[in-house]
């Protein structure tokens, strides 16, 4: 692929400099405009995209520093190297602060004004695919794929857009129904691989003699019904990524061969003693322990060091309430479509019964309770009697109808403190109490308000 020249506007009143400046940065391959007037920079800056400026700290109508604010107006994302005379330190640092990438102090090195423009160049283009990313991760779970109006899951895709251009290998750690996969996706989406495969495997749903061979490969012959040689999973994703889901459920023994994948990118086919070399990026996830299975001896303490490099705990459903109502209108109008039914939303009791739920089974429960609800309404919006419905009115049957009582009644006040984050006027509202009686309630249950302040 061709390269395509950078574009630099370079603005100084000298003259004589611009065009010793203008010579150099054409030799090194790069598109140069120049300027004596700030006038005439301010028209190239609208009538042309540059990568980088170099301006004078000195002008003939203003200082370099108000003429980059000028032009940052304009084009924010431009790097500009400002050239300051000697010693005028207070000038470089009161660039610096004002937005310049860096400065140069006049007589410079040629050598070291190309250093210095390829890192600016450098870091606005990681600067750009950040952005680009963060972009891409937003269309994707803007109720279309990864819904996080939470902190919480806000920070995960912040973090996941950071590592995203990594070929670093990813640790998913999160509850059965919380979206590893899916987190898993945007990594490999957002990263150089993204046209190259996904390949997904579960581990925990292929019998320990099978996952070897789905994993690896076989050669012809290497076991009884192998009549002919067959690539493994791991070979269908060169140059992309896969997804060792649940991993944990992985016996002793195929922990071993995947050490050696993770170590030295090569892995033998079952009945095969030449080795394969692949490059994959690696993602490992699991709703267990890793460290206390290690503990337990189920899970060799070498390969959780290998596949923990970077981290990603994803939050149960339960700690990320206020993702809740989008999630559940994302799933009222994706099964609206494929039920060709008009439902336009909840009910207000219906929203409150899904906010109150602890979600055990996480997104994947809420997905399958909206997808009952809307099979079964017969009105244009779902109402609370269709939630949650198969759920039982007294699970707590073996105690007394007092102690019911008092639990349902501490979760219920516990649950409205979390969706007001502590507002005790909210709660009670909410609740249909004066403030008075509910904060009775507080006291009788030994609960503060403050708490639930520290978690929003």
């Amino acid at each position: 692929m061709t390269n395509i020249p950078n574009n630099i506007l370079v603005v100084d009143d000298d003259s004589n400099l611009l065009e010793v400046i203008r010579m150099r940065l054409e030799s090194a391959d790069y598109r140069v405009v120049t300027a004596l007037r700030e006038e005439d920079a301010m028209v190239a800056v609208k009538g042309h995209v540059f990568d980088l400026s170099i301006i004078d700290m000195q002008l003939a109508k203003q200082d370099g520093i108000s003429l980059m604010k000028d032009i940052h107006k304009i084009a924010p994302d431009i790097p500009v190297i400002i050239l300051t005379a000697f010693g005028s330190i207070d000038s470089a640092v009161k660039a610096i602060k004002s937005g310049a990438y860096s400065y140069l102090t006049k007589p410079f090195d040629p050598r070291e004004l190309l250093c210095q423009i390829e890192r600016a160049l450098e870091s606005r283009r990681l600067a750009s695919e950040i952005k680009k990313l963060k972009g891409l991760l937003e269309e994707k779970y803007d109720f279309t794929n990864i819904i996080a109006k939470s902190k919480k899951m806000q920070d995960i895709l912040s973090q996941v857009s950071l590592i995203a251009k990594t070929d670093s290998t990813v640790y998913i750690n999160g509850e059965s129904g919380t979206g590893k996969e899916l987190i898993a996706r945007a990594i490999h989406v957002g990263s150089e691989r993204k046209d190259r495969p996904f390949i997904a495997i579960n581990c925990a749903a292929i019998p320990e003699t099978l996952l070897e061979s789905e994993l690896f490969g076989y050669e012809k012959g290497a076991f009884t019904g192998a009549v002919r040689s067959a690539n493994g999973l791991f070979a269908e994703a060169d140059n992309g990524t896969i997804l060792l889901d649940e991993i944990g459920n992985m016996s002793l023994s195929i922990q071993a061969k995947m050490l050696r994948v993770l170590q030295e990118r090569q892995f033998y086919p079952v009945g095969s003693s030449r080795p394969v070399k692949i490059d994959v990026r690696i993602i490992a996830a699991t709703n267990k322990d890793l460290e206390k299975e290690v503990e337990e001896g189920r899970f060799r303490e070498d390969l959780f060091y290998r596949i923990h490099v970077i981290p990603i705990k994803l939050p149960p459903l339960r700690e990320r309430k206020e993702d809740i109502p989008p999630l559940a209108e994302f799933f009222l109008n994706n099964f609206g479509r494929k039920m060709s039914k008009k439902v336009k939303g909840f009910t207000p009791m219906a929203m409150q019964k899904l906010m109150l739920h602890d979600w055990p089974g996480n997104i994947r429960e809420l997905e399958n309770t909206v997808e009952f609800a809307m099979a079964m309404t017969q009105q244009n919006i779902i109402t609370e009697d269709l939630i949650l419905q198969k759920k039982g009115l007294f699970p707590d049957a073996v105690k007394s109808l007092k102690e019911a009582k008092d639990s349902f009644e501490k979760s219920y006040i516990k649950n409205l403190l979390e969706l007001t984050k502590g507002n005790v006027s909210r709660a009670a509202e909410m609740a249909g109490k004066y403030r008075a009686d509910f904060y009775n309630l507080l006291k009788k249950h030994e609960l503060t308000p403050e708490e639930f302040k520290k978690l929003s």
